[in-house]
């Protein structure tokens, strides 16, 4: 099916096509439309425009007003203050609207006409090391930007730039073959898979006796160091070793991801290692074309606005002066990678704010290469940090960094003891329990940090996000699940639209409120702000609380049209809810 156009737009266009009438010389102009407290809309552009034409605005808002058709959109249009448009729709454009979305499983939501291919740079845990707090905003806020570009039409490749290369694995390789059964499992598991929490700890004891040999033994630090040649020259050996701490790291990362309902695939998985062949032919383009200079013996770019605390440039380092590479010689290879072999033309990267200098100067970089040009742009989504509640980053009572995965299970754990409570009530089995408290309490942690900007930092508080009060998934989730319960306990009645019905105030607001979904979703996707979603979908569920409370939907039993109007709007309002909150990666239970 078409997309639906919003009233908005088709408001928008009607005041358009009037203002090119009055004043057939300015060419196109923008209404300036928005909603408005005093009627439904508000054109404000008449004002810019009369100031342009030296036309006095009220007459020609007066004038405007007289070449806009009113009676099956528009119901009344009235000219207020120097020369603003207050426009009222009718309630049949309203309802008809809303019955054209429904009646789409896109919700009427249109396709971008511009869509292209997008690769998203998110959730980069280190192989070798416990995944924190501070890995999961890169995460959740990029699998989130992945459902909505996805959802407007773009093609969007995942990509995880996992930390899978450096000195450290020498030291963690020359260890492994000196003690040669260190990552291997239980033998009492019988063959069974191997959980993440056994992979992780395989790895925490390996990292922690290798880094004291390391540091407590010279000839061990020696035969380390020259481990780490062996890996970068390719050494069959070496490489099978450093593979088995991939794999391992994998086992633990992939049970991370799935406690947080995040689908992770091994092809999306294109760690630090997948762009070494391309290093060397990095630096010579760069060097060859003046882009990068030698300083000191080292490669580097410099740039006019990057300086030092002592007033000199501080350059972007591609390769040391020892010839090892540093990490922007592997993001602009990665570059290189994104946009000459997978055709990107946009590159999106998820990751904290504190990285925003390393990228601006790498994006730079690409764009004097001439590897990113206007019809390839490289964006960083750059995201804050989580704090707790003394407004600190969020560490543990003893000072170090909170593991992810006891963060998650303590959400789940708290979210079902919130479930549990109202449980006898929506008559919900142990298994329901459980799974529900699953979706409780990791869509709350998703949520908090989907709910703010993601520049800004945020306040990890479990308490907050698991009520069912104020701004939080379980405000929601618990909206959803009351739908569907009104609509389980409408009987033989049935979600009708009926567009000659007359539309009570809090009908209205939230038939206005669902037509700007896809509007909504459009600006989310081009600004990349989940956020806006999280807004809009907070700002919906409140408005069907309103619009339960004044209209009556089941009891006392309104007559037959009306209750099933209202039952369409319930309706659409929980396919809306429920798209919404799938496009952020939460899951919305049928009863809570």
């Amino acid at each position: 099916m078409a997309s639906v156009p919003s009233l908005a737009s088709s408001v928008n266009q009607r005041v358009a096509d009037a203002l090119a009438s009055a004043l057939p010389d300015a060419g196109a102009s923008d209404p300036l439309l928005r909603r408005s407290d005093r009627a439904d809309f508000q054109a404000n552009g008449i004002l810019a425009l009369a100031k342009k034409a030296k036309a006095n605005p009220r007459e020609l808002a007066t004038t405007v007003v007289e070449g806009i058709p009113t009676g099956d959109l528009i119901k009344e249009i009235e000219v207020s203050g120097p020369g603003f448009l207050n426009i009222t729709i009718t309630d049949r454009a309203i309802v008809e609207t809303l019955a054209a979305r429904a009646a789409d499983a896109r919700l009427g939501v249109p396709l971008s006409p511009t869509a292209g291919t997008t690769v998203i740079d998110y959730a980069q845990p280190n192989v070798a090391k416990e995944m924190h707090v501070g890995h999961l905003r890169s995460a959740v806020i990029g699998a989130a930007m992945v459902e909505i570009l996805e959802f407007t039409g773009e093609s969007v490749v995942r990509r995880h730039h996992i930390g899978d290369w450096g000195t450290q694995f020498g030291m963690l390789i020359q260890y492994l073959i000196e003690h040669p059964h260190e990552l291997d499992h239980d033998a009492a598991a019988g063959g069974a898979e191997v959980s993440g929490e056994e992979a992780m700890s395989n790895l925490n004891r390996l990292y922690k006796a290798s880094r004291a040999l390391f540091d407590s033994d010279e000839e061990f630090k020696t035969r380390a160091r020259a481990r780490v040649v062996d890996l970068q020259a390719g050494e069959p050996e070496t490489l099978a070793l450093w593979q088995r701490f991939v794999d391992e790291s994998k086992i633990y990362f992939y049970s991370v991801f799935n406690k947080l309902d995040m689908d992770i695939q091994d092809p999306d998985v294109v760690g630090e290692s997948g762009y070494n062949d391309m290093l060397v032919e990095t630096c010579r383009l760069l060097e060859e074309s003046g882009v990068a200079v030698r300083s000191n013996g080292a490669l580097c770019v410099f740039f006019e606005d990057v300086k030092g605390p002592d007033g000199n440039p501080t350059p972007l380092i591609v390769q040391k002066s020892d010839g090892g590479f540093g990490y922007a010689a592997t993001d602009l290879s990665a570059i290189r990678d994104r946009v000459g072999n997978l055709k990107a033309s946009t590159l999106l990267y998820v990751v904290d704010a504190r990285q925003s200098l390393h990228f601006k100067m790498v994006f730079e970089t690409a764009r004097r290469a001439g590897w990113l040009d206007e019809d390839t742009k490289a964006v960083q989504l750059a995201f804050g940090t989580v704090l707790g509640k003394d407004g600190k980053p969020f560490k543990t009572r003893e000072g170090e960094t909170v593991r992810l995965v006891d963060l998650l299970d303590e959400a789940v754990e708290r979210a079902t003891a919130v479930v549990r409570e109202k449980a006898e009530k929506v008559g919900l089995t142990e298994a329901e329990i459980v799974e529900n408290g699953q979706y409780v309490g990791i869509g709350a942690v998703k949520y908090a940090d989907l709910s703010t900007s993601a520049a800004r930092d945020y306040k990890f508080d479990l308490d907050q996000m698991v009520s069912l009060n104020g701004d939080t998934s379980v405000y929601l989730q618990y909206a959803y699940a009351r739908i569907r319960s009104i609509l389980r306990k409408a009987g033989d009645r049935s979600p009708l639209a009926h567009p000659e019905l007359e539309l009570a105030p809090a009908e209205r607001a939230l038939g206005l409120h669902l037509d700007g979904f896809g509007e909504l979703i459009e600006e989310a996707a081009t600004e990349y702000a989940p956020h806006k979603v999280a807004a809009y979908l907070y700002q919906l569920s409140s408005l069907f609380s309103t619009f339960y409370e004044q209209c009556p939907v089941i009891k006392p039993e309104p007559e037959l049209a009306v209750g099933e109007n209202r039952l369409f709007l319930a309706d659409l309002t929980a396919a809306t809810l429920a798209k919404g909150m799938s496009l952020l990666g939460i899951r919305t239970p049928e009863k809570l």
